[in-house]
């Protein structure tokens, strides 16, 4: 049995795997969603989904939203919606998705209007955790390092967020928040206004978080630990590259980085050196390197679940296997000694 954590202090307990679905509709089809989600959650026992309004990715207007209908549909024909733990995201502002509501905000407009869209897509009545996806603040996410304070810009008041959000709680429509690509003051901003004000209380934050990317360690993890706030911790594999399939400069056929070259977070020189060094710790140990790589992040205290995506069922049969791996102090005292030599080589 895949163990379940509770998530924050909501009642709701979710497995320590969780689905990620951002390929399906894009490197995925209907069919094949609908295969992934049976063999997790029917045959693994995996009760927690994660999806957004953005998916998939790389985000388009054209297919924007189709990942929450292929869960949708799967849900209509699976029923039993109450033995799952569905999670969606609300997108921040951005210039390049201004095909969403015009511009989207994290005001309570924007966030019932995002709702009541992502329920009509997964055909349900509620969503057990609604995040929002990046702040409506500028600050340092997706990669970006340093944070040069901007005045002047147009943010919602994080109370205002809060209240809107409280809205959707109290109609039904969401029974618990979370955050995602926040920063400790986002996080503990929210807490705070949220205590004092006697508004919904964050569940959770998903960020990044592998061998490649361990920056939620420097402020993040002692506030998910003192605050009940546990990570979601996504691109766990570092968008495959921690499976070791791109090392040696190869590029499979119909590969995430094959196909769509934007995405060279993970592969920079720095992560390609450090990529070689865990494959070559988890190969003298005899595991592979996916099998290293996702037992890490799921051990960590911090996290409450680890989000794995997959585009075959072969992987995520691999992926899911690892849920009850346990590494050795050997590993990970090996682990830490490449973390020092190389930290963070993509943050």
């Amino acid at each position: 049995m895949i163990e379940k954590r509770p998530l924050g202090k909501t009642g709701i307990d979710v497995t320590s795997i969780c689905l990620g679905t951002m390929t399906w509709g894009e490197q995925n089809n209907e069919a094949e969603a609908h295969e992934q989600l049976s063999y997790a959650c029917d045959e693994r026992g995996i009760n927690f989904i994660d999806t957004a309004e953005l998916y998939p990715v790389p985000p388009k207007a054209d297919t924007q939203g189709t990942t929450e209908q292929y869960i949708g549909s799967w849900l209509n024909e699976r029923g039993r919606r109450d033995d799952l733990v569905i999670a969606t995201k609300a997108c921040g502002p951005g210039e390049w998705i201004k095909y969403f509501r015009g511009g989207p905000r994290h005001t309570k407009a924007h966030l019932h209007e995002a709702i009541n869209a992502s329920l009509d897509r997964l055909q349900t009545d509620y969503v057990d955790l609604y995040q929002l996806h990046w702040p409506d603040r500028s600050t340092n996410f997706f990669g970006r390092l340093g944070y040069n304070h901007v005045d002047g810009t147009d943010e919602t008041p994080i109370d205002e967020i809060l209240k809107a959000l409280e809205s959707l709680v109290a109609n039904g429509k969401v029974r618990a928040i979370g955050l995602s690509n926040e920063t400790p003051w986002g996080v503990m901003t929210f807490l705070e206004i949220a205590r004092l004000e006697g508004l919904p209380v964050v569940a959770s934050i998903q960020n990044p978080y592998s061998l490649l990317n361990r920056t939620f360690e420097i402020g993040l993890a002692e506030v998910s630990h003192r605050e009940s706030v546990g990570l979601l911790a996504y691109s766990p594999l570092a968008f495959g590259v921690l499976s070791g399939k791109y090392l040696g400069g190869n590029r499979p056929e119909g590969a995430r980085l094959t196909i769509f070259d934007r995405f060279s977070r993970y592969s920079n020189l720095e992560a390609t050196h450090a990529t070689e060094a865990y494959a070559a710790l988890a190969a003298k140990h005899g595991l592979s390197l996916t099998e290293m790589a996702l037992a890490f992040v799921t051990s960590r205290p911090f996290v409450t679940s680890n989000i794995i995506g997959a585009t075959s069922i072969n992987q995520l049969k691999e992926n899911i296997d690892t849920h009850d791996l346990r590494l050795s102090d050997e590993v990970l005292d090996g682990i830490e000694v490449i973390h020092v030599s190389q930290p963070n080589p993509s943050p």
